[in-house]
């Protein structure tokens, strides 16, 4: 199972920030790498950022490029996703989810465990 959370609560305004927790077993979390999609209202779920199962390797879209951030801890099994300079375009359904494989990847079908996903609004 995988629990997506957002850390703070209250409102989010533009240009603040705001952090993502992605919590999971050992099993799917310790040997697979995670990343972070969102669905915006009328649109697709789209690629927000990935890492490694050891975080050697991370991937960003590049509307998130220097803004967001992706790290884990292994030992407590834990994904974050740490957004800053939050624009109104961010706002959207945040999924986060296990992959296939070790490795980072954008690629929707090569995750097999997602979160039920955490709603992020941010006003301008």
């Amino acid at each position: 199972e995988v629990s997506c959370r957002r850390l703070g609560g209250g409102s989010v305004q533009a240009g603040d920030s705001l952090r993502l927790s992605c919590a999971a077993s050992r099993r799917t979390f310790s040997n697979n790498g995670v990343a972070w999609f969102r669905q915006a209202p009328g649109k697709e779920r789209e690629f927000v950022a990935g890492i490694s199962w050891n975080g050697g390797s991370t991937l960003y879209e590049d509307s998130v490029k220097g803004r967001f951030t992706i790290s884990r801890d292994n030992g407590k099994n834990m994904v974050y996703l740490q957004m800053n300079s939050l624009k109104s375009e961010d706002t959207a359904v945040y999924y986060c989810a296990a992959a296939r494989t070790a490795a980072v990847a954008s690629q929707t079908v090569l995750y097999n465990y997602w979160g039920q996903g955490t709603e992020v609004t941010v006003s301008s």
